[in-house]
């Protein structure tokens, strides 16, 4: 299961002015609950136990970003009674939990839509929210999620009327009403069978899914990943990072681009831990696409940065340097020392000391 919470929406009755989205990564199921934006651990504890639980149980892991309510002592100690996995995202790296945050979108254009007229009244609007998320066709697993939990598509308005096409989900009942053991046992085994038959196919799906997203992500994003080893310098983009603690000017405009050098401390595939200063006060694991090479400027031999010039005839003041082409007033000769000048590992990098 994946959850994150959306917040900015204009405040309700209620004082609500967030929704906490909960979703399967089987299935695609989405639940949906409003939550002023003062919510803690122990509050999202309790919506977690009535929307959830109550229905599925407990997931194996539970996929988040990291909010302090997700990071808090609380959330993982009730976790971790209850034996499910926490895995977090590391700092600055949505696709993590690319799922949740593509249903935030979703319901973002629902409520837009539905509510125009009455922006206040988005709550009262949820549930048919959630009720239309988990009825529509995933891309990736080519089923609605009520069909892939119950292996039957909901009654909704426009199928009361088609009780014999298998869509209307009440006939299952009248059909069951005096039928044999033998029959019983069959009806059964079929649907045991197209239980697991639409399994495999919503995890071959989602398979070939998640591997194109992932071609995707490489050919835009990771063309030029580096690999860095433990005791490696590396400088991290400040993108992500408050003005205040990257620059000493706190302009925006002035800010550094990276920040650095930081030592690799730790590797797990693309997420490297760095070991931070204290003052930084940020998670210290980050995508390897946030990072790149430190390359101390004292170890460049700048002899061979320095271009190559000829030595120029000198010229008497008031001389120009020829007959046909006189030398402008503004114009200034070249000089050997620029090659010094425009050093290229003068990034503009701001340096941090523990």
């Amino acid at each position: 299961m994946s959850m994150d919470f959306v917040f900015g929406l204009p405040k309700d009755s209620e004082g609500n002015t967030g929704i906490v989205v909960f979703v399967d990564r089987l299935s695609k199921m989405a639940h949906l609950a409003a939550v002023p934006d003062s919510i803690d651990a122990e509050g999202t504890a309790k919506l977690f136990i009535d929307r959830v639980f109550r229905q599925h149980g407990l997931p194996v892991a539970i996929v988040s970003d990291r909010d302090p309510r997700f990071t808090g002592k609380f959330w993982k100690s009730i976790f971790k009674v209850l034996g499910t996995r926490l895995d977090m995202s590391t700092a600055d790296h949505p696709q993590t939990d690319g799922q949740t945050e593509r249903v935030n979108r979703v319901i973002n254009d629902i409520l837009r839509s539905v509510c125009a007229d009455l922006p206040r009244r988005w709550s009262s609007m949820l549930p048919v929210v959630e009720f239309a998320l988990n009825n529509a066709v995933h891309a990736s697993t080519g089923f609605t999620p009520f069909y892939i939990n119950g292996l039957t598509h909901p009654r909704v308005p426009f199928t009361l009327s088609l009780r014999d096409s298998g869509l209307g989900g009440g006939e299952v009942a009248d059909r069951l009403a005096d039928i044999s053991p033998a029959t019983v046992q069959k009806q059964v085994g079929e649907f045991l069978a197209t239980r697991l038959n639409v399994l495999r196919r919503v995890r071959d799906a989602m398979a070939d899914s998640q591997y194109t997203q992932k071609q995707q992500a490489d050919a835009k994003g990771r063309k030029c990943v580096e690999c860095y080893e433990v005791g490696d310098q590396v400088l991290l983009n400040a993108k992500n990072l408050p003005t205040n603690v990257v620059s000493a000017v706190f302009k925006t405009k002035l800010r550094p681009r990276f920040i650095g050098p930081f030592t690799v401390t730790a590797k797990k595939g693309l997420a490297y831990t760095l070991n931070l200063p204290r003052k930084l006060r940020t998670h210290p694991v980050f995508y390897v696409g946030l990072l790149k090479p430190y390359r101390d400027p004292s170890h460049v031999n700048l002899e061979t940065l320095a271009p190559t010039t000829r030595a120029l005839p000198r010229i008497a003041v008031g001389e120009s340097a020829s007959p046909t082409e006189p030398r402008s007033e503004f114009e200034l000769a070249p000089s050997p020392e620029v090659g010094v000048a425009s050093h290229p590992e003068c990034t503009g990098t701001y340096s941090w000391s523990s």
